[in-house]
């Protein structure tokens, strides 16, 4: 299949940028010695998670159950739920998955720990436990010190529980600018706190999850660090290119869209608006757009309906026709991945491969 018979709009993903994505990062944490279990909320998809498990990763990470029923056709050997899980249903469903492969929950109470221990004592199941930090973000995770001890205190008392260490994520650095790398510094700082209090109260902590795709490649610079969970490396986004994370030519996934009207001079309408696109703005910028036109750089995609792209091109550097087809990079990859039931893998003008988005809306 060429890509010209792709119909529009339509995510298509560079296989030749994805595969040097996947390996770039996958020789990064050999290097470093840090155990790779990388976050599937991006790609959605188990084709992906196979490709990410043959490059080495020790497991996957998901944020639903729901995810975690899809992501067992990946056949992980481990799957990191990063969310708390609350509630009889859930659990329930997440003891399924424990009977088919490891499970390990990141939670912050001990609430959602006893009713995982008790979800685990009926099923006669063990699951792991990493008790969630926060470390600047404001989001979830219990505070650094006594909070966090006495929940991994409380982890490792409830039966049919394992305390496997601790978990955060610094999504409050945005950037690596000046500012980024001075607030990934008292991240580190923290982070040696939290670990000489452990030691403190004599409780091991194997594992130490943490870090972002922003800050993926510092990852070695907190010391104690010995597991990360990117997620956008995979395809990255104009997000991540802004965060200072990844260059544009890293950027595998873009939506390819044709050019439906040119009424208004220096003005062009694609075929796909907000039903295509994530409306997340640009990090670290009062700038309005949605997404970088490959093509034409100068262009300015400003403005969206559910169907209709608007692209201010005074400034492009082509002329543009109906029937033109631009591919356009999102702000955020995740959400729009989301918005799509299947993805065009391509290698050079050939579709090589189509793909379902199997993970898409599983918000339970």
């Amino acid at each position: 299949m060429h890509v010209s018979e792709i119909d529009t709009p339509a995510l298509v993903v560079d296989l030749d940028v994805l595969d040097r994505n996947l390996h770039r990062v996958a020789e990064y944490t050999r290097e470093h010695g840090l155990r790779l279990r990388p976050h599937t909320k991006t790609h959605k998809s188990t084709r992906i998670g196979k490709r990410q498990l043959d490059a080495g990763a020790a497991g996957l990470t998901v944020a639903k159950v729901s995810e975690a029923e899809v992501m067992l056709g990946a056949e992980p050997a481990d799957l990191l739920v990063a969310y708390p899980i609350i509630g009889h249903t859930k659990l329930e469903r997440l003891m399924e998955v424990a009977r088919r492969t490891r499970v390990t929950v990141a939670l912050d109470s001990s609430q959602a720990a006893r009713q995982l221990s008790e979800a685990a004592r009926a099923a006669q199941v063990e699951i792991g436990v990493l008790a969630e930090v926060d470390v600047g973000l404001g989001r979830v995770g219990v505070s650094p010190g006594e909070p966090l001890v006495h929940l991994a205190q409380t982890i490792g008392k409830l039966p049919h529980l394992v305390f496997e260490g601790i978990t955060f994520y610094p999504g409050q650095v945005k950037g690596l600018d000046e500012s980024g790398l001075r607030a990934f510094a008292q991240v580190g700082e923290l982070l040696r706190s939290i670990l000489a209090d452990f030691r403190a109260a004599g409780i091991e902590v194997k594992i130490v999850s943490g870090g972002s795709t922003p800050t993926l490649f510092h990852s070695h610079q907190l010391e104690g660090l010995n597991e990360i969970r990117p997620g956008t490396y995979v395809y990255n986004d104009v997000n991540t290119v802004r965060s200072g994370g990844c260059a544009l030519e890293d950027c595998a996934a873009s939506v390819l869209t044709t050019v439906v009207s040119t009424a208004r001079p220096g003005q062009m309408i694609v075929d796909g608006g907000s039903k295509t696109f994530s409306s997340d703005r640009l990090v670290n910028s009062a700038e309005v757009t949605f997404g970088h036109v490959v093509e034409a750089p100068g262009a300015r995609f400003h403005k969206m309906n559910e169907e209709h792209g608007y692209i201010d091109i005074m400034r492009a550097e082509l002329e543009f026709s109906i029937g033109d087809r631009v591919h356009i990079i999102p702000n955020h990859i995740c959400v729009a991945v989301n918005l799509h039931e299947q993805m065009y893998g391509v290698r050079g003008e050939t579709v090589e491969e189509i793909w379902k988005v199997e993970g898409r809306g599983k918000l339970q």
